[in-house]
C-alpha cells in the first residue's frame, strides 16, 4: 500500500455563542475547520480535522510510502522543514497529516483508533469549557447547566482581565456544576495575559473564594523560569503547554519544574501528543489535551496512555458535514467502535457550503494577542489595546 495523493476541504463550525478569551472574541460564534483526506492506491482514506497549512511542503515526505509506518513517517516529515523549523503553523499541517495516518492505520487494522493504541476502556474523562468570556451571567450559567446534565463535574472559566469578575463568574461556573458534586473542580484560563506578579496578584484574590484546581497559561509559553516561582506561591497547579509545538520545547518546563499539568494541544496530532504525555509520565506528571472539538483521534490517545487526568470539551456538537463517533456523558466522551478515528465525512454537502466560513484568525479574535497584554495597571479595564 502506498500513499498517492490528498485533497482538503474546508468545513464551518456554528458553536451557537459567541466564542474567546481575554484575548479577543469571534462574535459571530461560526469557525472555519480544515479536512484533509489523505488517499492510497488502495481506496482507503485517512480523514482528520486542523491545520493545513504547509500540507503542499510536508507531503513530499509521505508520498509513495507506506501509510502505516506513522511514527517514521511523522519524524520524515519533521525533517523536511528542519531548516526552517517545524514550529507554528506549519506544526498544524504536520498533526493534521499525522492523525490522518493514524486513521488509516486503525482502519487497515479494522479496529477502532482508541483500540488500535491499546486502551482498554473507551471512556475519556473530561472537563466542561465554554470558550466562555463573552457571554453574560446568564448565558454562563445555561452552558454549564447544560454540561451538567451531562455528567460533568469540572469547569474552566476563560479571565484574567478582573479578578472581582472571575470571582463572581467562577461561583456561576461551580453553582450550575452541584447537581452532580457539592465541590465541582474549577479551573481558570488566562490565554498568558499576565506577568508574573500580575498571575500571583490575580490567582491570590481568586483563591481567597474558590479552591482552584489549575490556573492555566498564566505567562508566556516559554516562561520556565516564572513559571515554576508562580507554582511556589499559590496553591492551584499551573498548567501550560498547548501552544508548545515539539517535544523539544517542553524540555525547559521540565527542567525548572515548571509545570504542574502538562497540556497539549490537540492540534497537533496523536504522535505529539502521545510524546508528550509519555514525557510527563516519566516525571509524575498528568496530561491534559486541550481542545478536543472535532478531534476525535486525540481523545482515542487520551484513553491509551497511563497518565491522562481529563481532556477539554468546548462543545458536544460537531462541525457541518462531518459525524463523530461519540457521545458525551457521565462527565466524559464515550468513543465509538467504527474502525479508525472515527471521523465521518459528507464530502458532496461540504463542497456545497454555500457561505463562507469565519475564521479564527479574525482581528481582534482570541488569536491575535492585546497590545497591552502584561502592562496594566489596572484591572477591568477592556483589552487595554
Amino acid at each position: 500500500m502506498k500513499i498517492t495523493g490528498y485533497r482538503c476541504l474546508r468545513s464551518q463550525h456554528d458553536w451557537g455563542r459567541p466564542v474567546g478569551d481575554a484575548n479577543g472574541v469571534i462574535d459571530s460564534g461560526i469557525t472555519e475547520v480544515p479536512i484533509l483526506i489523505l488517499e492510497t492506491d488502495e481506496g482507503v482514506e485517512g480523514i482528520a480535522t486542523g491545520s493545513v497549512h504547509d500540507v503542499d511542503r510536508l507531503f513530499p515526505a509521505l508520498e509513495g510510502e507506506d501509510p502505516r509506518a506513522v511514527t517514521a513517517l511523522y519524524d520524515r516529515m519533521l525533517a523536511q522543514v528542519f531548516k526552517s523549523g517545524p514550529a507554528g503553523a506549519t506544526f498544524g499541517g504536520i498533526g493534521t497529516l499525522d492523525a490522518a495516518l493514524w486513521d488509516l492505520k486503525a482502519k487497515l487494522a479494522g479496529e477502532p483508533l482508541w483500540r488500535l493504541l491499546g486502551a482498554r476502556d473507551r471512556f475519556v474523562p473530561g472537563y466542561a469549557s465554554g470558550l466562555d468570556i463573552a457571554l453574560d451571567d446568564e448565558q454562563l450559567a445555561g452552558f454549564y447547566r447544560a454540561m451538567a446534565e451531562r455528567g460533568f463535574t469540572s469547569g474552566k472559566l476563560k479571565g484574567g482581565r478582573d479578578a472581582a469578575a472571575d470571582i463572581r463568574r467562577l461561583g456561576i461556573v461551580a453553582d450550575a456544576l452541584r447537581i452532580n458534586t457539592p465541590n465541582p473542580a474549577l479551573m481558570l484560563d488566562a490565554n498568558e495575559l499576565w506577568n508574573l506578579k500580575q498571575a500571583v496578584r490575580h490567582v491570590s484574590a481568586v483563591e481567597t473564594v474558590h479552591d482552584l484546581t489549575w490556573i492555566e497559561e498564566p505567562l508566556r509559553r516559554w516562561d520556565a523560569a516564572g513559571h515554576a516561582r508562580l507554582s511556589g506561591l499559590i496553591r492551584a497547579a499551573v498548567a501550560t503547554g498547548e501552544n508548545l509545538t515539539g517535544l523539544d520545547q517542553f524540555a525547559p518546563l521540565f527542567a525548572a519544574h515548571a509545570v504542574d499539568i502538562v497540556q497539549a494541544g490537540a492540534v497537533w496530532g496523536i504522535t505529539h501528543f502521545l510524546r508528550v504525555a509519555m514525557a510527563a509520565h516519566s516525571r509524575d506528571l498528568p496530561i491534559s489535551p486541550v481542545g478536543l472539538t472535532a478531534n476525535a483521534a486525540v481523545a482515542a490517545a487520551a484513553a491509551a496512555i497511563p497518565n491522562h487526568l481529563s481532556a477539554e470539551v468546548q462543545d458536544v456538537g460537531a462541525p457541518f458535514g462531518i459525524t463523530l463517533d461519540q457521545t458525551f456523558s457521565d462527565g466524559g466522551i464515550v468513543l465509538g467502535d467504527l474502525p479508525g478515528a472515527g471521523i465521518s465525512i459528507d464530502e458532496a454537502a461540504i463542497s456545497q457550503l454555500a457561505s463562507e466560513p469565519g475564521t479564527w484568525l479574525a482581528p481582534g479574535g482570541p488569536h491575535v494577542r492585546s497590545r497591552r497584554a502584561g502592562l496594566r495597571m489596572v484591572s477591568n479595564d477592556g483589552d487595554s489595546r
